[in-house]
């Protein structure tokens, strides 16, 4: 992957860091953005010059099509810095390939691949002081694309806006968290867009969660569609089980996101011995494995939380307590993924990209 700045990015310096009026010890997630921002239309079939500007509001037509039909992909990633000041990358590849799988799952251009890396690493470089050393910091790195052409037709946009905006991150979750099963809502349906980052993705599970909270659960188990007899994910996290030693979680399709830590943990536990089953797994199961002792762990995995272990679980109004383990293998993978990431250990699989 080529870091070199290409000559065609303009870049546009803030006048004044706001950097001093941050409170780094005390971030709320995704509410403090860095100094610049990432900008590159789509008009007349191509990709104009990308620009870097200082951080700020947009001006759009009150007809821009993404407010109409919801044309609006993202992604999430983000950048450590270790102990030497160095910055790194987590396998961006990915999101690069997955923010151009969901553009093309709602009609929308790809991304031209040097335009992404070079854009995202002249910002990185340039927002470098607000990537903070430490464990538990880093800078969230929100990649998206909207539908910017004046026209509330019910068709698809022929002018597109991609941004990268950037928020200086601390843990997403604090403590463990108790999940709902639902029986009635879904968050995909087969033949739909659920492995996409789309924006409606995420605004049709905040009412389900709604509810779930005023019931004192914090999230969603998403089961299928059809029968709702298959735990699918977990809020915006992937989801796993232990029972016993074996490590399960639900196989990807076109309803469940193809999730970056998801593949990472999986090859984490393959190299060190641990079985993965990566099939359907029915909530039935899970409710027996609860009652007879086996289910030893349940977690979540995104790039914002990471790995957040699951306390308890509510299903068919019963409450299932999860005990916590001595040894569990979500503080384990925890620790392995963010020793990577921070590069504190080993990086035998190649995932960790320096910023130069």
């Amino acid at each position: 992957m080529e870091n070199a700045l290409p000559q065609e990015i303009e870049i546009t310096k803030i006048a004044t860091s706001k950097i001093t009026e941050v409170d780094f010890e005390n971030l709320t997630f995704g509410n403090i953005f860095t100094d610049h921002m990432f900008v590159c239309d789509y008009v007349n079939g191509e990709w104009q010059t990308p620009k870097i500007v200082p951080y700020g509001p947009l001006t759009l037509d009150p007809s821009a099509r993404v407010f109409h039909y919801g044309q609006a992909v993202f992604e999430g990633m983000k950048a450590y810095k270790d102990e030497q000041g160095d910055t790194y990358l987590f396998r961006p590849d990915e999101n690069y390939n997955r923010i151009n799988k969901s553009a093309e799952r709602l009609a929308m251009p790809a991304f031209p691949e040097n335009y992404f890396f070079d854009g995202l690493y002249a910002l990185l470089k340039l927002d470098n002081a607000w990537i903070k050393s430490g464990e538990g910091n880093s800078l969230y790195i929100r990649p998206f694309v909207i539908a910017t052409q004046p026209s509330v037709s019910a068709s698809e946009a022929d002018q597109y806006r991609f941004m990268i905006i950037c928020s200086p991150a601390q843990s997403y979750y604090s403590g463990d968290v108790s999940v709902l099963v639902a029986e009635k809502f879904s968050r995909s349906a087969n033949g739909g867009f659920g492995y996409a980052k789309a924006a409606g993705n995420y605004a049709g599970q905040f009412y389900p969660t709604k509810l779930a909270k005023e019931q004192g659960y914090q999230q969603i188990i998403w089961t299928d569609s059809n029968t709702h007899e298959y735990v699918e994910e977990a809020g915006t996290m992937n989801l796993f089980f232990r029972v016993n030693d074996t490590l399960l979680t639900a196989p990807i399709s076109d309803r469940i996101l193809d999730g970056v830590t998801r593949k990472s943990l999986i090859a984490l536990a393959e190299k060190q011995g641990i079985v993965v089953e990566v099939r359907p797994i029915k909530v039935s199961e899970i409710v027996a494995a609860a009652k007879d002792g086996s289910l030893k762990e349940i977690f979540g995995a995104g790039t914002a939380a990471v790995v957040s272990p699951v306390k308890a679980f509510g299903y068919k109004g019963a409450h299932y307590e999860v005990a916590p383990q001595e040894n569990s293998y979500a503080a384990h993978f925890k620790k392995a993924l963010l020793d990577i990431q921070y590069n504190m250990a080993e990086d035998a699989f190649g995932w960790r990209v320096k910023v130069q």
